[in-house]
């Protein structure tokens, strides 16, 4: 498959390429509809991006917070406080940090019963921001699984499939299992996505992708949910050089 790739030295490179894409979003984003709508991915790798843009705002380079609205592309199953939360990572190195208006973050929510009321809660939340048409995020940030998973897409999900629901309840397998995730339709709906891939335990599957047929006989575009996915606004990815060789 085609792939707009963009090689960093290391994390620390990548995660200020990426930056400057999510600075540069956000003022065409406010500057067009007076508001940026991010989602967040969880994982290690954007992790240092969080700080470096926390970092940012303490250090002359103005981010107007009352105009940015934090989503999430995923999130464990799990309280907010276990080492395991998107949530409770994206607090930790960005939330705590700057100065977002708490109604501006829009976690996903793990206290219902069941991860489909969860999933419900969700929608709902991002129906009475968006309105009825499914959302047009401006900028979504994925990560990369060795498997090919994104987001909590994983390979064989029936979720690839999803025509109507925005947010679904997924088991995978994968710690935890269950999990809270956008649904293609979001996902394919994105004004922009950039994907973050570190690590020399990604570069076989970077690999596998860029070997892909833009078209596979079975109709499929790939076998791999990254893959899969079509943003409307178009993909970018942003590899360290571990990731990348």
């Amino acid at each position: 498959m085609k792939m707009d790739i963009r090689v960093f030295p290391n994390l620390d490179g990548l995660s200020r390429g990426a930056l400057e894409e999510v600075l540069r979003s956000m003022q065409d984003a406010i500057q067009k509809r007076g508001r940026f709508a991010i989602a967040l991915a969880g994982g290690h790798t954007p992790a240092k991006l969080y700080a470096l843009w926390a970092e940012s705002s303490r250090h002359g380079v103005e981010t107007p917070w009352e105009k940015v609205h934090l989503f999430f592309g995923d999130e464990r199953y799990v309280p907010t406080d276990s080492p395991l939360s998107n949530y409770r990572m994206v607090k930790e190195t960005l939330i705590d940090a700057v100065a977002i208006p708490a109604g501006n973050v829009h976690a996903m929510p793990t206290s219902e019963p069941l991860p489909e009321q969860g999933a419900e809660a969700y929608e709902a939340d991002l129906r009475k921001f968006f309105g009825a048409e499914p959302p047009a995020l401006d900028l979504q940030l994925l990560g990369l699984g060795p498997e090919g998973h994104t987001a909590s897409l994983f390979p064989g999900s029936p979720v690839l499939e999803e025509k109507k629901k925005w947010v679904a309840a997924v088991e995978v397998e994968a710690k935890p299992k269950l999990r809270l995730t956008l649904t293609p339709v979001v996902l394919n709906s994105g004004r922009k996505t950039l994907f973050l891939v570190a690590g020399a335990d990604k570069r076989e599957i970077v690999e596998a992708l860029k070997r892909e047929p833009e078209m596979r006989p079975d109709g499929r575009t790939s076998q791999y949910p990254a893959a899969q996915l079509r943003p409307a606004g178009g993909v970018i990815w942003l590899l360290d050089q571990a990731a990348a060789e």
